[in-house]
């Protein structure tokens, strides 16, 4: 691709002045082109010249490699038994603490969960011996529920029993890693680089503007500039994302030193500009409100534009496309061909700077589609220099006053990988691993911050949380550091519990008891040697210095790695990749000091990172090509795990099962915020997703029954309830029918509801209530969230887990894949609305299994009343007892009823259908199974007049 040549400042272009003095485009920077070489072998690539932006300040003291990290030889490697820092012999501050729940709520939840458990055993070996001799097959039925119920119990119960919380001290990793020392005369940061991977695949599905605002909250994170790297991974290959991200880079100019000088929060602008209240509430500085103003001008004009560019990108390649017909035409003319035969001129998508867009095109093209198109690497910001650049009050170059405050960026790069047909792409999950060898090539950042496109750093100091607990004593054990998805746009009574606080407050906490939190997919800071497949330093000192010396020898000689087998069949062909492994690993280990075997000198990272090169940048290229996995582990051992739906859960259930530990972060400040599908079948098609990853992966090898002895037992048996829990639908849909099924044939589950039963299902009901209330207290969850889990739990039972259950099933027995897609969609009646989504009724088929359930136990129940109110002799206590079960089974459905109805209360008129055929077939099944008991003056399966 072409590109585009540097035109004079101050001749009518769209520039500016950076602090260096140089100008630079707010677009981006088209400045290097590749050699013919270079072209030949990649698709397309851009390189950053070297500026004053860019180049280090000077040489640092310690040997470093080109992405400033310390690299020693052999004989230089330092040594765990020799102090390097005089402040190891001052008393151990912590990073981080356990805060134990009170011994009084712990202690009655664990006996209370030890009672219920008891009485369940007691109950269900009477249910065993006191069948229902009347109606055998609902007993049976019955009993088979209430035990897999049980064991459904235990299975999510046992690892509830060690739940922790964890407080982090920031005041002390800043004094650690950013005060002057001997070791850092300077007082430059010495934390380790993080790469910030979001991931995107449809600007339709996912908008551009949402996009662009999760970028410009990790832009003015509150982390070191020089040492993060943000990475947007476009699968589709959309030339609207790629402008969306050049114009949230050059917006960012701006909207970082504004979050700097004022400390703003949240840093999305958007979310910043829908605050309700005083905005200058806690705001020192006189001229917060003629910046805010300014920057909200600036920003409603980026939205502006960004919202405009699928019009300003059809009209421009309209534009081009017909003079590229004229062109061809007037070629086709003067070469003396007839012109009436009609030209082949393909409808190409065009850039800003008159190319061709080597992605995705908008008219589909050979070489230019969805699954078909050259890698794309585009850095939007260069990297920054290490030294800090104060801005000015120069108002003519910047849009507000930057005195003092530090105008420099972090780097800003955009991604999309190769694909061509024939491969197997991975969707996410191979996004992902593309980026992670990239990251390595480009930044190689010892740690790695992945989070969706919707998902926003609510909290600018989340990175620096979780670099407390990777720092802190220990620190080097653990895998990943997972921060709760906390959400946006839920409506106020959450009906369908879209914020999942059970599992995020309740399940994630008590894991983190244990082993660590499973990973969910977003707001997760990685260790970056954990996804290549390494395991958990184990052993003593010496053994871990043998180690660490075998990994510099292994990046100094190639046929070591070759040896290993390593190169290629572990990480592929990339030498420059293989390389950064062991770089990575010594940079993102603790500080040396006491109870830190291996550790690394304070001080080795403060120095200043080369600027990137072609070479460089055309080696990123090579590592994101379809065919760069062949032949590697990656997707089976290194990087994200391939093969389910939810490779999240799979990755973390890999380095549990090599012995890493993953930590819990819980801010008081939320850390991360995105948004959630409030429409009732969105939600649908949501836990119908993560339920049939579940259904894969217990048909899988990472089914937690083969897990290794490196993880821990109630760890597995966390694991092991994630791929269990889909099965439950079975037992719970045929559950939800047993009431009704007892009101329609007069019989119970039990021969007769006496004093034990009752006494059971008591202790049972009320141990149940009073475990609720006490995870309410330990947790910090309200009880109507857990309630509305409750609720859910059925609807989600009843509707998406059976689905995701056939589906696993056929896929594994018949390998079908069935997609359960919307059918219809009804639009809300006030677009104007919040939450008008909310009320939008989407036909699916997922709806069919709770309707009947509805349906058939409001008929039994009207049947039953009518039958027993008629009855020669009326038995009440059968009566009562079903329509106790069946308004129990109603009242958890009625969140799923009240969706059906729309906001002003319509009822589809497919509910109305259903409804009348279940009643015609209810009733002559009733009538011809049992009819009426005078017979003489009725013919059989009749009906009286």
């Amino acid at each position: 691709m072409a590109s585009k040549q540097n035109l004079p400042p101050g001749d009518g272009d769209d520039s500016r002045r950076t602090m260096s003095g140089r100008f630079m485009s707010t677009d981006f920077d088209h400045s290097m082109e590749l050699t013919a070489e270079s072209a030949a072998d990649f698709g397309y690539t851009v390189h950053i010249p070297a500026t004053p932006d860019n180049q280090p300040m000077s040489e640092p003291s310690t040997p470093r490699d080109a992405y400033g990290n310390p690299v020693w030889s052999k004989d230089e490697e330092p040594s765990a038994e020799e102090p390097s820092s005089p402040s190891k012999s001052k008393k151990r501050r912590p990073l981080t603490r356990k805060v134990p729940i009170r011994r009084a709520i712990i202690y009655s939840y664990r006996g209370l969960a030890l009672l219920r458990l008891v009485v369940l055993g007691f109950f269900l070996t009477w249910r065993v011996k006191n069948p229902n001799r009347d109606a055998m097959w609902l007993w049976g039925m019955s009993v088979v529920c209430e035990l897999w119920f049980a064991f459904s119990w235990i299975l999510d119960q046992l690892p509830k029993l060690c739940p922790v919380n964890r407080l982090t001290d920031l005041d002390v990793l800043k004094d650690k890693f950013e005060k002057a020392s001997p070791e850092n005369p300077r007082g430059r940061p010495d934390l380790p680089g993080m790469d910030v991977f979001v991931s995107t695949a449809d600007p339709e599905k996912e908008p551009p503007l949402t996009t662009a605002n999760t970028i410009l909250s990790i832009l003015a994170a509150e982390y070191p500039v020089e040492k993060l790297s943000c990475y947007l991974s476009d699968d589709g290959g959309a030339l609207l994302t790629f402008e969306a991200l050049a114009e949230a880079a050059s917006f960012a100019r701006a909207w970082v030193p504004f979050c700097r000088k004022h400390t703003i929060e949240p840093r999305n602008p958007e979310s910043y500009f829908q605050i309700k209240g005083d905005p200058t509430k806690g705001k020192m500085r006189s001229d917060f409100v003629k910046d805010r103003r300014r920057l909200k001008r600036e920003y409603d004009e980026m939205k502006v534009r960004i919202n405009g560019l699928p019009d300003s990108i059809r009209r421009r390649s309209d534009a081009y496309n017909a003079h590229e017909e004229i062109r061809a035409k007037r070629i086709q003319i003067e070469s003396g061909a007839d012109p009436s035969i009609p030209l082949n001129v393909p409808k190409a998508t065009w850039m800003a700077d008159g190319t061709h867009w080597p992605g995705t095109w908008v008219i589909a093209g050979k070489e230019h589609s969805r699954g078909d198109h050259a890698g794309i690497i585009q850095v939007m910001l260069a990297p920054p220099s290490s030294e800090p650049i104060m801005g000015s009050n120069d108002l003519e170059e910047n849009l507000i006053d930057t005195t003092d405050i530090d105008v420099r960026l972090p780097m800003l790069v955009y991604v999309s990988r190769e694909k061509r047909p024939g491969y197997d792409h991975n969707k996410k999950a191979g996004a992902m691993n593309a980026l992670v060898r990239t990251s390595a090539v480009m930044s190689n950042g010892a740690f790695i911050l992945n989070l969706d496109c919707d998902h926003y750093i609510y909290n600018s100091l989340a990175m620096r949380e979780a670099m407390c607990f990777m720092m802190d004593r220990g620190g080097d054990r653990i895998c990943y550091v997972q921060f709760p998805q906390r959400f946006e746009g839920v409506d106020t009574n959450d009906r369908y519990a879209n914020k999942n606080t059970v599992f995020f407050d309740i399940n994630m906490r008590a894991l983190d008891g244990l082993q660590g939190p499973v990973y969910v997919g977003t707001g997760c800071c990685f260790r970056r040697v954990a996804l290549y497949g390494f395991e958990p330093p184990r052993g003593g000192k010496k053994k871990l210095q043998k180690k660490a010396a075998l990994l510099a020898q292994m990046a100094n000689d190639e046929s070591e790695f070759e040896s290993r087998g390593l190169l290629p069949k572990q990480y592929g062909q990339s030498r420059a990749f293989v390389e950064s492994i062991p770089i990575a690993e010594m940079s993102g280990r603790p500080l040396d000091g006491p109870g830190i075997p291996l550790g690394r000198p304070a001080g080795s990272l403060t120095g200043p990172r080369e600027p990137l090169d072609a070479a460089t940048v055309s080696e990123a290229i090579n590592v994101i090509s379809c065919y760069y996995e062949d032949k590697t582990e990656w997707g089976g051992r290194v990087g994200w795990i391939y093969g389910s739906v939810t490779e999240d859960v799979v990755t973390g259930f890999r380095m549990h099962n090599r012995g890493w530990k993953s930590i819990y972060c819980v801010t008081k400040r939320d850390a991360f915020r995105g948004t959630a599908p409030i429409n009732l079948t969105d939600r649908l098609h949501q836990v119908l997703r993560w339920a049939t990853g579940s259904v894969e992966i217990f048909f899988s090898r990472n089914n937690a029954i083969f897990a290794n002895t490196r993880m821990k037992l109630l760890q597995r048996v966390a694991y092991l309830n994630v791929g269990v829990y889909p099965f439950t639908s079975i037992f719970l849909l045929v559950y939800c029918f047993l009431p009704a099924l007892s009101l329609l044939s007069g019989q119970f589950i039990v021969a007769n509801l006496n004093v034990t039963f009752l006494v059971y299902l008591l202790i049972i009901s009320i141990s149940l209530c009073l475990l609720a209330i006490l995870e309410v207290k330990w947790s910090g969850i309200t009880l109507e969230e857990w309630w509305r889990n409750e609720q859910f739990w059925v609807i989600g039972g009843t509707s998406a887990h059976p689905a995701a259950v056939l589906q696993g099933f056929l896929k594994v027995l018949a390998g079908v894949d069935i997609s359960f897609t919307l059918t219809s969609k009804a639009a809300a009646d006030e677009e104007t609305d919040e939450f008008a989504e909310l009320y939008e009724v989407k036909w699916t088929s997922l709806m069919l299994p709770p309707i009947t359930i509805m349906l058939v136990n409001l008929v039994a129940i009207a049947v039953a009343v009518s039958r027993t109110i008629y009855a020669t002799f009326p038995e009440w206590s059968k009566l009562l007892g079903g329509t106790f079960f069946s308004l129990w089974v109603l009242l958890h459905l009625y969140p799923f009823a009240k969706g059906l109805m729309g906001k002003r209360g319509r009822t589809p008129t497919i509910v109305f259908v259903w409804s009348g055929m279940l009643a015609i077939v209810i009733s002559l099944l009733w009538v011809t199974i049992s009819p009426p008991a005078d017979n003489t003056n009725v013919p059989k399966g009749g009906f009286t007049p």
